[in-house]
Formats: C-alpha cells, structure tokens, sequence
C-alpha cells in the first residue's frame, strides 16, 4: 500500500489529472486521442485517471501512475447522479494500476445507499489487496440546493468514514472555510476542478487556496487536458502542489513557458 501510495502522492502530494469523463460525455474536446493527452501530461502528474477500457486502449504505459476509476453512468441516463461500479479493485491491479477509485454523489440520488455500500466494500478489498482507493465525494442531489462548506465537510468525511485512502471533494471557494474540510477529514484531501475555466489565473488561484487550507493537491480534468497547453498547465500546478511557489510564481512560469 505505502509503495503504491507514493506512486499516487508524490511527497504526499498529489497532481492527479481524471480522464473519464468519456463514460459519461462521449469523446469531448481534449478526450479524443488518449495517447496524445497521456503524454501531455504524464511527465509533471503524479497519476491519470481511467477507465478500463482506455487502460487497454493506450499504446504505452503512462510515466506517473495509474488509478482505475470503477464509476460510471451517462449524461443522459434517468439519475446520471446514480453512479454504478464498473470494475473492481481486482482488476486495477492485474491491469498494473496503482489505485482504484470510486465517485459517490450525497444528497439525494435514490440510490445513494447503493453507492455507499459499494464504497465501503470497495475499501475492504483495497485493503485486502494492499491498493490505495481515492473516492471521489460530491454533494448532488435534490436534498442540495447549494453546496457549501458544510456539505463538502460532510461528504469528505464519509469518504474518510467508509475507509477511502484519498478523498476527493469539490473546492469550497476559499482558504479558510476549506480549512474545516480538511480538519474533519483524517485521509489526505484533493480538490476537484469543477467546470472548464477560461482564466488561468482563476484555475491556479483555486489551487493555492486549497494548498494553503492543507489540501495534498488537486484532481483537475477540464481544467488541464481542455487547456490550450495541458503540459504547461499540469507544469504550474505541479510548481504550486510540490515546490510551493506562489500563485504569482506559478503563472509567470506558466507565461514563460508559452501559456
């Protein structure tokens, strides 16, 4: 588990970029050519995030690490907020993947229950296999009107409840109210990226908040493999998350190296 883990957080921190979003939007701009996106990234992420099928489909093995996400369910589904497990533990580890994942949604889904039995089995096998397991935690449903730092607390820490290894969770917009997430979540926190941003400087100022509130880094999808320069990009946020520059810092390396 303590190898696999450094795989994923990288001085105990983590520049994971998520990569499923195929399952359930089709092959959206930046999702098209999975070889190519790995690529752009692999050198300063500490993990992508898969789906099985995209595992097998790549021509060669990332450099960073793998995590096998188990989750999925379509935009135009009945509940798109039921997300029902796809793969298994088992499986991210013969397919050499060094974690799993699952997404649970909060709040609402009627099948919330289901998703919360799945995480906890899920984490039973991780253990048993000695596989980190990152849970991906959202308060969605029709019990949310507004998310807040309240329900990110409380989806964080049914994450850490349920025995994920890694929690990810939406940011909750500033330093200091993120502070009462990660105090009340005992396994390392990653923020979530949310939708695709058009300031850069909006993305990396996010990221510093939550740095600064004792995040251990980020899970940022849109907002890296849909960027004009995903390397680049995944460059800065890594200059933020493991060397701690400053949000000023990171954007003039972003400005220097072409962004």
């Amino acid at each position: 588990m303590k190898k696999l883990m450094e795989r994923i957080l990288e001085r105990g921190k983590a520049v994971i970029i998520p990569m499923d979003h195929g399952a359930t939007e089709g092959p959206i701009d930046g999702l098209r050519d999975m070889d190519a996106i790995v690529k752009k990234v692999e050198k300063d992420a500490t993990a992508v995030l898969l789906h099985k099928g995209m595992v097998k489909a790549l021509n060669s093995k990332p450099r960073c690490g793998v995590i096998l996400h188990g989750s999925a369910s379509t935009k135009v589904a009945l509940d798109p907020n039921h997300k029902v497990q796809v793969a298994t533990p088992e499986e991210a580890l013969r397919m050499g993947c060094q974690g799993f994942s699952l997404h649970i949604n909060v709040g609402g889904s009627e099948h919330e229950q289901e998703m919360l039995e799945g995480l906890a089995k899920a984490a039973e096998e991780c253990d048993r296999l000695g596989l980190p397991l990152l849970a991906m935690m959202y308060p969605r449903g029709k019990n949310i009107e507004k998310v807040t730092p309240e329900s990110i607390a409380l989806v964080a820490r049914v994450g850490a409840e349920l025995g994920a290894d890694i929690v990810k969770c939406p940011y909750s917009g500033d330093a200091e109210s993120f502070k009462t997430v990660v105090r009340g979540c005992p396994v390392p926190v990653v923020i979530a990226g949310g939708a695709k941003s058009n300031s850069d400087r909006d993305v990396l100022e996010m990221v510093a908040g939550a740095m600064e509130a004792g995040a251990a880094g980020v899970s940022l999808g849109r907002n890296v493999f849909q960027h004009k320069h995903p390397d680049r990009m995944v460059h800065a946020l890594r200059e933020i998350i493991l060397n701690s520059r400053s949000l000023e810092e990171a954007l003039e390396i972003l400005q220097q190296d072409g962004g």
